[in-house]
């Protein structure tokens, strides 16, 4: 499949239709790999206008619903039903019809159906 890259609006709507389903979501930071499994009921945003530094993101995409997270020792649930992704003005959303990529100054997230 070829990837094409979105829009936040376009990116919104396709992955609001993986609402309800399992997803799995693999962080690329430097050369750690996160992986988390979300039962995805809802997408939500925030966004942080009291920010104390550059570290905390502006803007977050939130993948609502129970999760379990791979660690080094063990699988972990995650704490607060939420997994948090810092979006950026220069992020970029790409789709391949199978899976999501969203690149960030910071990391790579992999979103794709279980």
């Amino acid at each position: 499949m070829e990837h094409h890259f979105l829009s936040i609006e376009e990116f919104n709507a396709l992955l609001e239709q993986w609402s309800g389903k399992n997803v799995k979501i693999t962080k690329h930071e430097m050369n750690d790999i996160d992986e988390t499994v979300v039962a995805l009921d809802e997408i939500s945003y925030a966004r942080n206008t009291r920010r104390i530094d550059d570290y905390q993101p502006m803007h977050e995409l939130q993948l609502n619903g129970n999760g379990i997270t791979d660690t080094l020792s063990s699988p972990a649930e995650l704490p607060d039903s939420q997994y948090e992704i810092p979006l950026e003005d220069t992020s970029l959303y790409e789709f391949d019809g199978e899976r999501f990529l969203i690149s960030t100054d910071r990391a790579v997230y992999k979103i794709e159906l279980v």
